[in-house]
């Protein structure tokens, strides 16, 4: 029985494990939505949403921590400049996972994961891209 037992082993060793979550959480960073198996989404999420409140605490201390997982200073910057202002009045849930149907090669559940804000930034990219279309 696996009572209290947390994470998923998602079939790999630690390291493994460790390597691809932040592989994960630095695509879901740079691009705001990814697309990945169900358990790996459901995993990512609280790694994700963990470097977003490292970003809405904003101190020294929360950028290295932030650092730590992401590798990479542009994503660091990206976190505390663009996404963390967009949560500053939520308390917690900035991502989402939509179910995405199943994977062809061996039939394994597939997910969207995104950032909760993100379906609206986009909503406006499309719509001004049609009202420059309707313009011509």
């Amino acid at each position: 029985m696996r009572h209290k037992v947390r994470g998923r082993k998602l079939s790999r060793e630690r390291d493994n494990r460790r390597l691809l979550l932040r592989n994960l959480v630095v695509s879901l960073v740079d691009k705001e939505r990814i697309n990945t198996t169900q358990a790996k989404a459901k995993e990512l999420r609280s790694l994700a949403e963990r470097v977003i409140t490292y970003g809405k605490k904003g101190t020294v201390h929360h950028r290295r921590l932030a650092y730590k997982v992401l590798q990479n200073r542009d994503l660091v910057k990206k976190v505390f400049d663009e996404l963390a202002p967009r949560y500053e009045t939520r308390e917690g849930g900035y991502t989402r996972v939509l179910k995405n149907g199943f994977r062809k090669g061996d039939c394994a559940p597939m997910a969207i994961i995104e950032f909760v804000e993100a379906i609206e930034k986009l909503e406006k990219k499309e719509k001004n891209i049609k009202t420059k279309d309707i313009a011509k």
